[in-house]
């Protein structure tokens, strides 16, 4: 099933995103995995890629090819065989939130779960590791939640707002000699939702 990128850039800069026609195709650990490293450290090889996730290199050649059928890696220029380097195509992944095909919504469904679950996994040896940080970096990481009660538009528009906010530092991903002294790679999760603990007064 084709992709479809959107939001491109200016000729000769990578897309900002991809959005899926089936998240079936990103639905797996080791996927979800190599694209975060192509995005944050690429082009590599399955080779560099078996070397940076410790799995077998024909594990990381097999889905590279399968992440590359659907858009979201392609080779990039050099080498040959399994020493062909591999790079992504856009900085962002996206999904359908809703569909009216029952196995579409499904897959979605599932695949927002394990990204929840490897967020999570991510943040937990973050915090494992975090005692060695310097001061600075742990009096400046951010732990914590809000709850507000909002009508979907406005969900809807907070959540533009602060990716606007984010739009300013995204080129350094790309570019290192934007990036300042001292900084660092740091991941922001944005995570809303309808809250499942707190009564809903729409239904009382």
């Amino acid at each position: 099933m084709p992709e479809e990128i959107i939001d491109p850039q200016p000729e000769g800069e990578q897309p900002r995103s991809i959005r899926l026609t089936d998240p079936r195709a990103y639905a797996h650990p080791l996927r979800m995995t190599l694209v975060g490293l192509l995005r944050g450290s690429g082009p590599f090889t399955a080779t560099r890629a078996a070397e940076l996730t410790g799995e077998s290199v024909a594990s990381c050649s097999y889905h590279l090819r399968i992440l590359a059928k659907y858009g979201l890696v392609e080779e990039a220029p050099g080498g040959r065989g399994r020493e062909k380097p591999w790079r992504a195509t856009a900085r962002y992944t996206e999904w359908p939130e809703y569909s009216e095909d029952p196995s579409i919504a499904q897959a979605a469904d599932a695949l927002n779960a394990a990204v929840v679950e490897r967020y999570f996994e991510r943040v937990a040896r973050a915090m494992a590791n975090r005692h060695r940080l310097p001061r600075e970096w742990q009096e400046a990481e951010q732990f914590g939640d809000s709850l507000l009660h909002l009508t979907h538009e406005e969900l809807a528009d907070l959540g533009a707002r602060v990716e606007a906010l984010f739009r300013p530092y995204e080129a350094r991903s790309s570019d290192p000699s934007l990036r300042p002294e001292g900084a660092r790679p740091v991941s922001v999760l944005r995570i809303a939702y309808l809250d499942p603990d707190v009564p809903d007064s729409e239904k009382e």
